[in-house]
Order: structure tokens, then C-alpha cells, then sequence
């Protein structure tokens, strides 16, 4: 059956993917529009001088750029010298361009060390064996059903737009990983299925990152950091989010009991 490639407008798409994937009723559709005039257009609207400031926040000044620059319609040499364009001097966009090094970062690191996209970098270093961590991501993760309110929050954005603010893919991971003790690769294939930007080198080695195979420590967060930064645009009340809901030092002695952990200010 030859697909369709033709259409009068974006409605038009939806409505024809939905008919191909009945299966996907009920999944909204991403407001991500493909194509170089919406990739330059969107450049034109970055904020790379307040981004640093605000990055973490859900309602921060970041880019969404990612999938354009995962699919090769933009390169990180035009973003970082637009983002140098808007700033007065160079050291107001550091932060930006830190993060676009990172992504650079990252695919260095995979084509030096291929082997690194789904094996363990280093040792975990949470007091916990590689055999002590699941194989296997349960359902209710997958489904957005764990009965923690901003995971299943988080994750059913991400099923239902294929994007989710970076902040809030940390959260995810961690608590993959670390609340429930499943293994990073698990995570990592399944974010691949669903991120429109979705590019092995930064998804896999960032789940690493959180993992600590390749870190100094495992990255774990708590409610009070989510209200922090997402405010009420999730559900943070502490009745709903029981797991997330202690101190640092609580977390640590009940996600490491094996392994001493201080969490950096």
C-alpha cells in the first residue's frame, strides 16, 4: 500500500495517521511541525539570554529545537550562532551553548565508545549490583499508572506529545531507575519509542548520567523540588506523590542504604 504524502493542512495528517494506527485513539497529537520554515521559525523565537536563568522551570525560556536538530534540519552551528546574534556579549549566552556542547559532548563520546549506547559505562554507583536492577520497565510506568501524580503526569505527556521538558525527563529517569530499581537501558529504549527528539547518544548516555554509570553519583530528586520548578502545572500534593514525598536525607537512606550519598546544593 503506497502512503498518502499530501495534505491540504495538519488536521488533515492527523486525521489520516489515526485512521492507518487505530490503536493510537486517543492520543493527542504533537504541536511539532516538521519542515526547515518551522525549524527557522522557531530559531527566530529562542530566549538564549534568559534561558539560563530559567531552563529548570516548566515555564521556562527553552527552546524546543531538539527535533529539529536531532533530524538534521538544523545543525548546533547555526543555534549557537543565532543564540551569539542575540546577546550583547558572548558570556550572556554561556549557558545555552553549554547545553548544545553537551549534545556535541555526548555524540563524541558514542562514536569513540559505541559500546556505551546500551552497556554500562561504569559501576553503579548506588551500593546496588547491575543484578539488582530490573529488566524489564513495568506496565504501570509505561501506561502512566504508578499512582505517583507527577510521574504519571510527565509520562502521559510523553506518550500523548512525544516531547517532555528536559527537567522533567530527569525526574522520570530517576525515579526509573532509582525508585523502583529498574535497569537505565530499560528507560532508555523506552523514551526512544516515544521522543520525536529522540537521538541515542543524548537519551542514552543522559540515562547513564542519572543511573551514575557514567557519574560520580546517582541523581535522585523529591516533591518538593518538582513543586520547585513545575509548580501547579502537575499535581504535587504530598497525598499523591507519597514516594517522592521526605527529605534528601530520607531518600538516601531508603533508595542507598548500601552507600553513603550527599546530595550537592
Amino acid at each position: 500500500m503506497q502512503l498518502k504524502k499530501d495534505f491540504a493542512h495538519q488536521q488533515e495528517l492527523i486525521d489520516y495517521v489515526a485512521a492507518l494506527a487505530p490503536w493510537a485513539q486517543g492520543s493527542a497529537s504533537t504541536d511539532f511541525i516538521g519542515g526547515a520554515r518551522e525549524a527557522y521559525r522557531r530559531l527566530e523565537l529562542i530566549d538564549p539570554v534568559n534561558y539560563g536563568n530559567t531552563r529548570n522551570y516548566h515555564d521556562g525560556k527553552i527552546t524546543r529545537l531538539s527535533p529539529y536538530i536531532t533530524h538534521g534540519i538544523l545543525d548546533l552551528n547555526t543555534v549557537r550562532n543565532h543564540a551569539l546574534g542575540r546577546a550583547h556579549q558572548p558570556v550572556q549566552v554561556i549557558k545555552f551553548i553549554q547545553e548544545l556542547a553537551w549534545r556535541d559532548y555526548w555524540r563524541q563520546v558514542l562514536a569513540q565508545y559505541p559500546h556505551y549506547a546500551w552497556q554500562d559505562a561504569e559501576d553503579y554507583k548506588t551500593g546496588w549490583q547491575p543484578g539488582d536492577y530490573a529488566d524489564v520497565l513495568p506496565d504501570d510506568i509505561q501506561h502512566g499508572q504508578t499512582g505517583v501524580a507527577v510521574i504519571d503526569a510527565f509520562v502521559k505527556t510523553l506518550i500523548q506529545t512525544g516531547y517532555l521538558h528536559n527537567h522533567a525527563r530527569m525526574y522520570v529517569a530517576s525515579y526509573v531507575v532509582h525508585y523502583r530499581r529498574v535497569k537505565w537501558q530499560a528507560g532508555a529504549r523506552w523514551f526512544l519509542t516515544h521522543l520525536l527528539d529522540g537521538d541515542v547518544a543524548s537519551n542514552n548516555l543522559s540515562w547513564q548520567w542519572i543511573a551514575s554509570t557514567f557519574a560520580a553519583k546517582p541523581y535522585i530528586f523529591n516533591l518538593e523540588n518538582v513543586a520547585k520548578y513545575f509548580g501547579d502545572s502537575v499535581d504535587t500534593h504530598p497525598e499523591n506523590n507519597a514516594p517522592l514525598h521526605a527529605t534528601y536525607e530520607e531518600l538516601e537512606a531508603r533508595l542507598f542504604p548500601n552507600r553513603a550519598f550527599k546530595k550537592e546544593g
